[in-house]
């Protein structure tokens, strides 16, 4: 038997001979019974046969004697009694110490605070296995939505490269056909114009009088561009209220008034503004003549948005 632990609850200890004492008990019984058994089947014999012989006086002559009967036999000896055997002693418990109270109760609190603590610390241990789980999860998680968010950057500023080298590609081909284009036009325009001069040159050669054009050298006529402003303000369609807007433009035109080019020389700072006098000049073609019926080949104006109201 082990001695109570100090500091633990005390425990009655265990009866390790109450099995052994109730198998001896059990055997006794069971050799009484067969005992008992046996001697009642031995003295349970057959009963032995009983022979009388009756004489009547008045037979004269005497009955022969009966037989003599067989000795009965002698009866078997009975078998000898098992002794008994007296049952062992019972075997004493040994002595349960007595245990203080209040000592019993402090090794009792001890241990249940034992049991506290190992339980806390397996759910500290649980819940930090969690976390770190979950952590990891977490960590996966952003890990996979960072790659995914980097490689669909990457797939998007692909495509935009591509985009913009073809918008650049677009754009620098259809630079290249408007200036094919201009210089076509322009090339038309300079065609005609030398046309119409070659035919106003010959008019005057043979006496006839025509519209022939002046030089740019000389100083434009007040009212002649006046004159001009005059119509091309009538078709200026803008609704601003900047009046700080000018635009500067070289109008190029044929002896007729047609208009064949436009060039800006300075702009207004305001592309609405700027647009609006270029579709302005386009729609006021031909444009007035001066008194005498010239015109000027190339003129310089000023557009200034608080003369155009």
């Amino acid at each position: 038997m082990k001695p109570a632990t100090a500091g633990g609850p005390y425990k009655v200890p265990r009866q390790h001979n109450g099995f052994r004492s109730g198998l001896l008990a059990v055997a006794m019984h069971a050799l009484l019974l067969l005992f008992l058994w046996v001697g009642v089947s031995w003295q349970n014999n057959e009963p032995t046969e009983v022979q009388a012989e009756i004489w009547d006086m008045k037979v004269q002559d005497a009955a022969p004697p009966a037989p003599t009967p067989d000795p009965a036999p002698e009866p078997e000896p009975e078998p000898p009694q098992p002794v008994e055997k007296a049952p062992p002693p019972p075997v004493e418990a040994p002595p349960v110490p007595k245990i203080d109270p209040e000592i019993a109760l402090e090794r009792i609190k001890a241990q249940k605070k034992e049991e506290e603590r190992l339980e806390k610390l397996e759910q500290a241990r649980l819940k930090k296995e969690a976390d770190e789980k979950l952590a990891k999860l977490e960590a996966k998680k952003k890990a996979d939505q960072k790659a995914k968010e980097e490689q669909a950057a990457k797939d998007k500023a692909e495509e935009d490269a591509k985009e913009k080298a073809l918008a650049e590609k677009e754009k620098k081909k259809a630079a290249a056909e408007k200036l094919a284009k201009e210089k076509a036009d322009k090339a038309a325009k300079d065609k005609a114009f030398a046309a119409e001069m070659s035919r106003i040159t010959g008019s005057a050669a043979k006496g006839t009088s025509g519209t022939a054009a002046q030089s740019t050298g000389g100083r434009v006529d007040g009212g002649y561009a006046a004159a001009i402003k005059a119509k091309i303000k009538s078709n200026l369609v803008y609704g601003s209220e900047d009046d700080s807007l000018t635009a500067s433009y070289v109008i190029t035109q044929l002896p007729t008034g047609e208009i064949i080019g436009t060039r800006k020389v300075k702009g207004s700072g305001s592309t609405a503004y700027d647009n609006a006098i270029e579709n302005a000049i386009a729609k006021s073609s031909p444009l007035p003549k001066k008194k005498d019926g010239t015109v000027e080949r190339e003129i310089n104006l000023d557009f200034k948005l608080k003369d155009m109201h």
